[in-house]
């Protein structure tokens, strides 16, 4: 259904850091990346999410955040670890969602511009 998705931030850099160390450890790496913008996916110039720089971008308001699938457990929590690390909050600690379904693993933390954003699998492994 979606090719991409862009997120607007104020300093590339900072985002660009954060979003190396949360989506590689979900085996996301940076696929292109020039003065104004920074994507990532699998495949090189196959982005799946870019970051723009603007002046003003602003995180969208409650209700809105992206959620990025995660290969096992192990991931999601390298995942929130790597956001705590890298200067994200804790929205939510990795764990069983059970409201969400049976095997729902996910971990939820806000980015260093207020971006809403999970790591999930639905794997049911230990």
């Amino acid at each position: 259904m979606l090719h991409h998705v862009s997120l607007g931030v104020r300093d590339l850099a900072l985002a660009g850091a954060f979003y190396d160390a949360v989506l590689g450890a979900l085996g996301y790496r940076r696929v292109f990346e020039d003065d104004t913008a920074i994507g990532y996916g699998r495949v090189d110039d196959e982005d799946l999410l870019c970051l723009k720089l603007h002046d003003d971008a602003a995180a969208p308001g409650p209700g809105f955040h992206l959620a990025f699938s995660a290969p096992t457990r192990t991931a999601v929590n390298a995942f929130h670890h790597a956001a705590l690390l890298a200067g994200g909050q804790d929205n939510g600690a990795a764990g069983l969602r059970p409201d969400y379904g049976d095997h729902y693993y996910a971990a939820f933390v806000i980015d260093p511009n207020g971006h809403r954003i999970e790591a999930v699998t639905k794997q049911a492994d230990a």
